[in-house]
């Protein structure tokens, strides 16, 4: 059926689309795109999906080469190979997904950067053969990555949460030779939380671990072409790295917090609590967040 603004509406049920569709917006009593239900169609272009939209299954738009703009506003899960070989998709909308399966925008060739605030899991080569990627921005939400990224060979930068065991395969980013930034999602809090620590000597010692790894990557292996079993060290340094990022920051936060109990016992001695409690105190107390490891 088409609307009156030139937007072909998709209610499912096996509804095949005509030739010549070029765009379509899927209808509100849909809630799950069928597995190939667009499979190898070469004329859409662009899709909108309501936010009652929950999945995309398997194969939904493999090959559809023609797909330039995704928005899907509720979307939680892409599976396998949904996207798949979309050559012309460049944006893609997508701020609640969650799961993204195994391969589901593997070869998308004109996707340059994509932010997913949601993002759970995701699978081994969902973004691989992306030759176009170039930033990929990840929220505090997100738990594991798969060999996701494998032969994105314009990659540069990726934003990442400050925990460990979140990169869990040695070739996440094989043949990556462009890696050369990885920036954290708790930043501004980081940054809050060094320039609040007593000591000079601990904000540089923070400061310098912070930017060690855009040192590092742009001269560590990618892995290449010739060696499958070569998965290069990207991602081995990118774990050691947020480790000993972890460790100094509670290691510091601990010793603060030591020096800052130590004082607060002088003060006591010389001052009424209620001043110490509530007009000394407040100014030494680093910013409420909890970094992994911390009790």
């Amino acid at each position: 059926m088409m609307a009156a603004d030139g937007w072909h509406i998709y209610y499912g049920n096996g509804e095949i689309i005509p030739p010549g569709v070029t765009r379509v917006r899927i209808h509100e009593s849909v809630t799950v795109i069928p597995a190939e239900a667009f499979y190898e169609n070469l004329d859409i272009k662009e899709l909108d999906c309501h936010d009652r939209v929950k999945t995309v299954e398997e194969e939904a738009f493999y090959c559809c080469f023609s797909l330039k703009r995704v928005i899907m506003r509720g979307v939680k899960v892409v599976q396998q190979c949904a996207f798949a070989e979309c050559d012309a998709l460049a944006d893609v909308e997508c701020d609640k997904l969650e799961i993204i399966e195994r391969g589901a925008f593997e070869s998308c060739q004109s996707l340059k950067s994509i932010n997913l605030p949601s993002a759970k899991i995701v699978g081994s080569f969902a973004f691989s053969y992306c030759k176009a990627l170039t930033n990929v921005i990840f929220g505090k939400a997100l738990e594991s990555i798969g060999r996701a990224f494998r032969d994105c060979t314009s990659l540069e930068r990726i934003t990442i949460p400050l925990e460990e065991g979140i990169i869990t395969a040695d070739n996440t980013f094989q043949r990556c030779k462009k890696l050369k930034h990885v920036d954290l999602v708790e930043e501004a809090v980081l940054s809050d939380t060094i320039a609040a620590l007593l000591s000079e000597e601990w904000k540089n010692d923070m400061d310098r671990e912070i930017e060690a790894i855009n040192q590092i990557l742009p001269n560590t292996l990618a892995g290449n072409w010739e060696n499958n079993e070569d998965v290069g060290g990207k991602a081995l340094v990118i774990r050691m790295w947020i480790a000993s990022v972890l460790h100094k920051i509670v290691h510091y936060k601990a010793q603060h917090r030591s020096y800052l109990n130590e004082a607060a016992t002088t003060l006591q001695l010389a001052l009424p609590n209620d001043i110490v409690n509530m007009n000394v105190l407040p100014f030494l107390e680093l910013p409420s967040y909890t970094f992994e490891g911390e009790d």
